[in-house]
């Protein structure tokens, strides 16, 4: 399963009210951090599509819910269980690092 746009109009079905847990990345196209793991977390959204739901946030072209959870700096991953974040990291990482920081949350 590849990764999936959200905006702040679809953030609520999407990530708040989903079944299972869902990873948000709060990226900008500008942000070369963020186009360095974009790969690894299209491998992720595959590798553990059973688990979890991988999703991507431009917080330029929707600035409503970054700015709700006080996104300050890109790349920002966000898990959300049951509609709550129950993790958050900042910055980029190598794919396994990012998967071991995910399966410890999902």
């Amino acid at each position: 399963m590849a990764t999936i746009n959200v905006t702040d109009d679809s953030f609520q079905a999407d990530v708040l009210d989903a079944d299972k847990p869902v990873l948000v990345d709060f990226w900008a196209d500008w942000c070369g951090p963020c186009k360095m793991i974009a790969p690894a977390l299209e491998e992720l959204s595959d590798e553990l599509a059973d688990k979890v739901t991988i999703a991507k946030m431009d917080i330029m072209e929707n600035p409503d819910v970054p700015g709700k959870m006080g996104v300050q700096s890109i790349p920002f991953l966000v898990v959300f269980k049951n509609g709550e974040p129950v993790a958050q990291q900042m910055g980029a990482a190598p794919k396994n690092a990012l998967k071991d920081w995910l399966e410890q949350h999902v």
